[in-house]
């Protein structure tokens, strides 16, 4: 096979993967609400289903990196699904136990698999094909992720969430025979969905096993910097800057959607799951339009028009009432689609050895997940009103914009030809 050929089925292979780790995060919004009420749980305490996933982003990026560095893209990804496998089974004895500790526990082993995973395939989609092209690559393959984010409400609004889940009172009213048996019955209806998820993510483990997968070298001058040489290079240490603010937002967004259509536009939990279903629909288109666009217009461009819509309608979300709201939540998961890869592409661009570092680094900030969610929470606790919450992801873009106005000096196209 020529050495083309086998980059393209390579890419094609990693290119699939961010389909299951997207589809892993998009359940997280079924998540929320169902162990929010089987537990009673209150805001706070359910946005640690996130904490819980994004924390791990931050303790094991730089291990991620330095398995790259040291045994090179295949076993970082073969480690990182692995371990992804291993967290979905715990889902079974979390159930059992009907422990939400537990169920904290297996979603941060899946999230340890998904940062090795996803330290290892950001930048390789990166370096593998035409440097010149790389953002807009790394656009593409996160459209699949984007794909996840349509069918993962979907598949989890009908095999996890309850057609009428017990109110806190109902719940507070039962005998503590009666709310054990009624705990045991909701936690178990994750067991199905993540067991066969975890099968899934083996099968493809084996097959990328005995797939030839190229490693892409970097110079000689790789091993001779420190890790975090990176934060030498102005886009790395505004890409760690973007990415924590960015993820915090996504998660905001897309992992409220369910509670914010409950509680905010009154919607029944299971119709309310396809909301959370459209908003990933509009995440996966937004991403293949963003791709077209970029062959026209610069990247941070598009950014610098995008992040300034998200804040506009950030405002709606907050200070709107009614339908209107959740139709301008789904309309910023079609703009801010685009804002993961193309922060991430930018931020290791032209930097030739110290690319594997940056990766870990950027994917290490992707912890704005864990920090700014439960931001939101509280605000939502403390205030009675979950709308007000809102106000830190329309922060967060903010700061987005802010990553492409900074960037903008040094153009895109030109950071990326360096590479060649």
């Amino acid at each position: 096979m020529s050495s083309n050929n086998n980059n393209k089925l390579a890419l094609s292979l990693v290119i699939s993967l961010f389909f299951f780790w997207g589809f892993v995060h998009n359940l997280d919004p079924i998540l929320i609400p169902h162990l929010r009420n089987a537990f009673s749980l209150t805001h706070l305490q359910a946005s640690l289903v996130d904490s819980a996933v994004f924390i791990a982003y931050f303790l094991l990026a730089i291990p991620a990196g330095i398995i790259m560095k040291k045994y090179g893209y295949k076993s970082g990804i073969l480690i990182g699904l692995t371990l992804f496998a291993i967290g979905c089974f715990l889902f079974i004895p979390a159930a059992n136990h009907i422990s939400y500790i537990f169920f904290l526990g297996a979603l941060f082993i899946v999230a340890c698999g998904l940062t090795i995973l996803e330290t290892a395939a950001n930048p390789y989609v990166t370096v593998l094909g035409d440097p010149s092209k790389a953002t807009q690559r790394l656009n593409f393959a996160q459209s699949f992720n984007g794909l996840a984010a349509f069918i993962a409400p979907i598949l989890g609004g009908k095999f996890i969430l309850a057609e009428q889940p017990k109110s806190d009172t109902e719940v507070a009213a039962m005998s503590e025979q009666i709310k054990t048996a009624y705990i045991q019955a909701e936690t178990a209806a994750v067991k199905g969905p993540y067991m066969i998820l975890g099968i899934i993510i083996l099968l493809v483990a084996a097959i990328l096993l005995f797939t030839k997968l190229p490693d892409i070298k970097n110079d000689e001058g790789e091993q001779k910097s420190g890790f975090f040489h990176a934060f030498e290079h102005k886009n790395v240490r505004w890409g760690v800057i973007g990415q924590f603010f960015y993820v915090g937002a996504q998660v905001c967004i897309l992992s409220f959607m369910v509670l914010y259509a409950t509680e905010v536009a009154g919607i029944p939990p299971l119709e309310a799951s396809k909301y959370a279903s459209f908003a990933g629909l509009a995440f996966m288109l937004g991403r293949f339009v963003g791709t077209f666009f970029m062959k026209y217009v610069q990247p941070l461009t598009l950014l610098t028009i995008y992040s300034i819509i998200c804040i506009s309608l950030s405002l709606i979300v907050i200070y709107g009432s009614g339908s209107i709201t959740i139709y301008a939540l789904i309309t910023i998961a079609f703009f801010m689609s685009i804002m993961f890869p193309t922060i991430f592409a930018v931020g290791v661009a032209g930097i030739g050895p110290d690319t594997k570092s940056a990766s870990s680094l950027i994917i290490m900030s992707i912890v704005g997940g864990a920090a700014l969610p439960p931001l939101l929470g509280l605000i939502s606790d403390k205030t009675g009103n979950l709308q007000l919450g809102y106000w830190v992801p329309l922060i967060c873009f903010v700061v987005v914009l802010l990553f492409s106005l900074a960037n903008k000096k040094k153009d895109n196209q030109s950071l990326l030809s360096s590479q060649e």
